[in-house]
C-alpha cells in the first residue's frame, strides 16, 4: 500500500507560481512510475504531468508544457510539481497519483491517490 499526500496548494495571482509536493508512505515510490492530475468543478479528473521512476522521461499535457516541471526526490520518497506563469484556467484541485505502466496519462492508469490540494488562481 502507498500512501500520498499533496500539500503546498493555495491562492495565488495570475503569473505567479506554486510548488507543490506529494510525500509517499507505507512504501518507498522508488520503484513506481509517478503523476499529477487536476480537477476542476464540473469537469472530468485530467493529466497534467508524468515522471519515470528514474526521472530521466517526463510527460506533460500540452496546456501545461513549458510552465510547469514534475520532478522527484527518490531518497526523500517525494514528487513535485513546479508551476509557473500560471493561469486562472489552472484553477482546479490537484492530485499526486502512484504506480503507472503504459497508461500514465489515464486516472485508470494509476493504482494510488492523494486527496488532492487546492490551487486557485486568481484574474
Amino acid at each position: 500500500q502507498v500512501q500520498l499526500v499533496e500539500s503546498g496548494g493555495g491562492l495565488v495571482q495570475a503569473g505567479g507560481s506554486l510548488r507543490l509536493s506529494c510525500a509517499a508512505s507505507g512504501r518507498t515510490v522508488s520503484s513506481l512510475g509517478m503523476g499529477w492530475f487536476r480537477q476542476a468543478p464540473g469537469k472530468e479528473r485530467e493529466f497534467v504531468a508524468f515522471i519515470s521512476v528514474s526521472g530521466s522521461s517526463t510527460s506533460y499535457a500540452d496546456s501545461v508544457k513549458g510552465r510547469f516541471t514534475i520532478s522527484r526526490d527518490n531518497a526523500k520518497n517525494t514528487v513535485y510539481l513546479q508551476m509557473n506563469s500560471l493561469k486562472f484556467e489552472d484553477t482546479a484541485v490537484y492530485f499526486c497519483a502512484a504506480d503507472t505502466r503504459l497508461y500514465y496519462r489515464l486516472p485508470s492508469g494509476y493504482n494510488y491517490w492523494g486527496q488532492g490540494t487546492q490551487v486557485t488562481v486568481s484574474s
